[in-house]
């Protein structure tokens, strides 16, 4: 017996989830005072970039060809919010003499430099990124938005991938 779902549920879902996502790192930052690093403010980009995806997908609720353009929108959105994540896994796994000098903040980047220069010294990463806050059962935040990436793109590629009759 099968999961009984529709695409526009499935990618409803995935828009919701993305915002107990956004709402959870929110909490952290001004509730338990773990302020972003930029590559976590990348990373709340990608959720935030899967979730519009996802929430378009299900406001469209296309048939099956749209559905697959749609899940390659959110699966590309994932991959590259998967991507600052697993850079933000090796800044934090780097020994402390190899962890590059913090640098100056996103907001003087952003007003300072055009957006694919401040994309590449932010993706180069600092010592703030390398910088480990909080565990949750012994894993860093990173390493959680990685997995949470790597659900949606299972998720996403189940959804459009199986037989509905």
């Amino acid at each position: 017996m099968g999961l009984n779902i529709s695409n526009r549920q499935g990618f409803l879902l995935v828009a919701a989830a993305c915002a107990g996502a956004i709402g959870f790192a929110l909490f952290a930052q001004y509730q338990l005072g773990e302020e972003p690093c930029p590559l976590c403010i990348l990373q709340r980009i990608g959720v935030m970039a899967v979730g519009v995806c996802a929430l378009l997908a299900a406001l469209h609720n296309p048939g099956r060809t749209g559905a697959r353009v749609w899940a390659g929108l959110v699966t590309l959105s994932a991959l590259a919010g998967g991507g600052v994540s697993v850079r933000q896994l090796w800044l934090q796994s780097l020994p402390a003499d190899q962890v590059p000098q913090c640098g100056p903040g996103l907001e003087f980047l952003m007003e300072s430099f055009p957006l694919w220069e401040v994309l590449s010294k932010v993706l180069k990463g600092s010592g703030e990124c390398a910088a480990i806050q909080g565990r949750f059962l012994g894993m860093t935040m990173p390493f959680w938005v990685a997995v949470f990436f790597v659900g949606v793109i299972v998720w996403t590629l189940w959804l459009v991938s199986r037989r509905r009759g």
